[in-house]
């Protein structure tokens, strides 16, 4: 058995990153695991560009941007293994980590490690999680997977096509599909508001005359060899399709942008503590589940909309397993956070007491227009902020300075006061 003291699950934006900020804190004896044949994860079938601006002041495609972390790994001779499919994470009594995995080049492998840091991003939530009546021709695909065909093995999925979803990965192969030659007859939300970023709603679909149907759901599929068609309709408050809005739309192609999902199976597997509402675990600021020296980072841990994010908050994820490794104390007393009053979930979950100042990041419920969030602890303030407007489709960022930080001494809570929603 292998003994290491750092072994970090998935090698895309995230692993990368966090395994660069590990050994630029000093930790040499390190692996990153991962399924694929390359390092980059998704980012090597997102040619768009739009990525970086964050992190690098420049836009990048997403293959530039994982190259530029791949870079460092290879500069700094971080190992990996390729083609590896992780199949179990223990913790033995001792606190040691046992990693099984297998691949064509070792076979079947266990690693004795110290810590872990889980990267393993998130997949597509598919058909079958979604009530469409209808066969199951050909032509259904989640935007991930047509995006790929596009994009990576150089196939176009159809050439008529409805979206059903306004996701960020949805609004992206609305403009792809078109430059490619098909047409985007709809993209279909099933919220009054849209799932992704502004500048997508922009630049994917009105620079391209695209209509965006809000409230609207896909209610059946019709063709039985291949896709010959889709009815849709308008839904109420309640979510439920109303009698007599119905409209059929023939095509050849449905793609699904209907929300990510979490890969934690080997986290829920390992006993991580996991947060009902991100689908990820729940950590301390320090990006430190419930297990002690299992840290988890990335789209694994919360659905990120940039990757600019993602590779921030890997980052601690590193750095802090690097202080872990060398002796430095994580059970301090915790404090739990959460949201109310229109944020739906807070990342970090817990706050350690003495904790050092850090940041954090939430998603609202519905579409707000000039609020103010408030960042409170035992009655106190400790962060007021106005914005103009809050959106589901954006991740919000609220950093705490060392004062702010230093008045926590219980639950904290992050709210919205607003005029009213959208």
């Amino acid at each position: 058995m292998k003994k290491l003291d750092l072994v970090i699950i998935g090698g895309g934006p995230a692993g990368m990153a966090a395994a660069v900020a590990a050994y630029e804190k000093g930790v040499r004896n390190l692996l990153i695991l991962d399924r694929e044949p390359q390092l980059g994860g998704i980012l090597e079938q997102c040619i768009h560009n739009g990525f970086g601006l964050h992190r690098f002041k420049e836009e990048l495609t997403g293959p530039e941007y994982a190259a530029r972390f791949a870079e460092k790994v290879a500069e700094y001779g971080i190992p990996c293994l390729l083609n590896t499919m992780v199949l179990d994470l223990e913790t033995e009594s001792d606190g040691t980590k046992i990693v099984t995995a297998v691949s064509p080049q070792e076979g079947y492998l266990k690693l004795n490690a110290r810590a872990v840091i889980l990267a393993m991003g998130c997949r597509e939530r598919p058909r079958g999680a979604l009530n469409i009546a209808g066969t199951r021709p050909a032509g259904i695909y989640t935007a991930g997977a047509a995006q790929k065909f596009v994009n990576i093995k150089g196939q176009m999925p159809g050439k008529r096509v409805v979206i059903l979803g306004s996701g960020d990965i949805g609004l992206i192969m609305a403009r792809r599909m078109t430059l490619e030659g098909a047409k985007v007859e709809a993209v279909c939300e099933l919220m009054p508001y849209s799932g992704g970023l502004t500048r997508n709603i922009v630049q994917c679909l009105a620079d391209f005359g695209i209509p965006l149907k809000l409230s609207h759901t896909v209610v059946q599929i019709h063709g039985k060899e291949r896709v010959e068609a889709v009815t849709i309709a308008a839904v109420g408050p309640d979510r439920r399709p109303i009698p007599g809005t119905e409209e059929k739309i023939p095509c050849d192609t449905l793609l699904l942008s209907v929300g990510l999902i979490p890969e934690n199976e080997l986290s829920r597997q390992a006993g991580v503590e996991m947060d009902p509402v991100t689908g990820g675990a729940v950590v301390d600021e320090n990006r430190q589940t419930s297990i002690p020296g299992v840290f988890a980072c990335g789209n694994v841990l919360h659905v990120h909309d940039l990757v600019d994010y993602v590779s921030e908050e890997a980052e601690i994820a590193g750095k802090q397993a690097a202080a872990y490794l060398d002796g430095c104390r994580m059970d301090a007393e915790m404090f739990p956070v959460s949201g109310k009053d229109g944020v739906r979930y807070v990342v970090p979950q817990r706050i350690r007491k003495g904790a050092a100042p850090f940041a954090l990041y939430f998603r609202v419920g519905d579409v707000y227009r000039d609020v103010r969030i408030v960042v409170e602890c035992g009655g106190k303030t400790l962060v007021s902020r106005i914005k103009k407007k809050v959106a589901p489709g954006e991740m919000e960022t609220l950093p705490l300075k060392a004062e702010q930080v230093s008045q926590i001494d219980g639950l904290v809570t992050v709210r919205l006061e607003q005029k009213g929603a959208e």
